[in-house]
């Protein structure tokens, strides 16, 4: 379903579209999107899992089976390699689907992306090959601020998509409009251009429901806002993860959201806690 942008946003736009923007959100005035705000781990959609993050102690999950002197014996559902206990219990026990984002390095601006899904008995399974993806200039912040061209560490819902182009099949509600049209060059002088023709995004300090073009900021306008999955130009972004087109496409098509799909996303060592 689409929604209209308001003659406000578009004039926006138009203001400040010959700016030199970076590949996310934030460049499209006002701290839109990953270039203008970023992200801080906050709050997840749903309640979080057991604090010892096994899938155990979230819901009694788990089957007993037999062993060799036929005694039963509970075998705990798979968990999502190479994350740790603090990652894995901010994971809702209600989600079904992960959008895992694993940085290189603290510093890095390059990223693996695979998705994952749930079963209730048998836990987490890959669904997908690695992905190669971008993040932010400066790598990874577990207290991003305005600015400072890091991604922010966390567990963030996917509620809500948009896009410059029409939608590809996602399940999730999808905003169309020229408000997602972006020029100018990246970091590495790659063009931007075509950067918002699909966005999925982010939960990061925005209001969950509404486009991904929604100015509303509940951490308030130091901590950012806007971050965004979205098109990859072929650089580092401001705050945002990004990816090549085909799999931008894939990964709508993907998200369904009675599975409540959650991004985990930061570096390799931050997510191992």
């Amino acid at each position: 379903m689409s929604h209209r942008v308001s003659p406000h946003q578009a004039a926006a736009l138009l203001l400040v579209g010959g700016l030199l923007l970076s590949g996310c959100a934030g460049g499209l005035g006002g701290g839109f999107g990953g270039g203008g705000g970023s992200s801080v781990p906050t709050a997840v959609d749903d309640k979080a899992a057991g604090a010892d993050g096994t899938e155990g102690a979230r819901g009694g999950l788990g089957r007993a089976v037999p062993d060799a002197a036929g005694d039963q014996r509970t075998v705990r559902p798979r968990e999502i390699p190479s994350l740790g206990p603090k990652t894995r219990s901010a994971i809702p026990e209600t989600s079904r689907q992960a959008v895992v984002v694993t940085g290189d390095a603290p510093d890095s601006n390059r990223a693996t992306l695979v998705l994952y899904e749930r079963d209730p008995v048998e836990g987490w399974r890959s669904v997908s090959d690695p992905w190669p993806a971008h993040n932010a200039l400066k790598g990874w912040t577990d207290d991003h601020r305005q600015g400072d061209l890091r991604s922010p560490i966390g567990v963030f819902g996917l509620t809500d998509a948009g896009g410059r182009l029409p939608d590809p099949g996602t399940r999730l509600p999808y905003d169309r409009g020229p408000a997602f049209t972006l020029s100018g060059v990246g970091f590495e002088g790659e063009p931007l251009a075509g950067s918002f023709d699909h966005v999925v995004a982010i939960n990061y300090n925005r209001k969950p429901g509404t486009t991904p073009l929604d100015w509303t900021r509940p951490l308030g306008a130091s901590k950012g806002g806007g971050i965004w999955i979205h098109v990859d130009h072929g650089g580092p972004t401001q705050g945002c993860v990004s990816l090549p087109m085909k799999r931008m496409k894939e990964l709508l098509r993907w998200l369904d959201p009675s599975k409540r799909p959650q991004v985990v996303m930061g570096d390799v060592s931050s997510l191992g806690r």
